[in-house]
């Protein structure tokens, strides 16, 4: 059974930053808030990678390729925040969120639950934006639907 790419490229973001947000941790750079926005540049190279690779294979109709690109982007999404909720309890929730950066999202103690479920609108909106912009850059090599 041959895998998608929309999955591959999404298992591919969940590894990045996965492994990205262990390193700074590892690091002690955790803390360090403007650090997390760098896993955009993730996002980005495997949602195009997912528009590059079906332009390549001559799926030029713009919907699908919107649709691969937020299932790319998505998939990416709900395995890190699955994969920041099972490293929580792995690492004690009380204490592993009361490190979890307040200004990363709102002041006071949020739980892991309101955390992951804060991501995951961010996850999603950030999915959309993504989108766009690449479908924008991308928008010569498309034939009219």
């Amino acid at each position: 059974m041959k895998v998608k790419t929309e999955f591959k490229n999404g298992y591919f973001i969940f590894i990045a930053i996965g492994t990205y947000f262990l390193i700074m941790e590892f690091l002690g750079l955790a803390h360090l808030f403007y650090l997390r926005l760098f896993n955009i540049f993730f996002v980005l190279y495997a949602v195009n990678n997912t528009i590059q690779s079906r332009v390549a294979h001559g799926k030029k109709k713009f919907l699908p390729n919107v649709r691969a690109a937020l299932v790319t982007s998505l998939v990416g999404v709900f395995l890190s925040i699955v994969g920041l909720l099972i490293y929580s309890y792995m690492r004690g929730v009380d204490d592993y969120t009361s490190t979890l950066s307040e200004t990363f999202l709102f002041g006071g103690h949020p739980s892991i639950n309101m955390y992951c479920f804060s991501l995951l609108f961010e996850g999603i909106a950030s999915s959309v934006i993504v989108t766009l912009l690449l479908m924008l850059y991308w928008n010569d090599k498309f034939t009219a639907d």
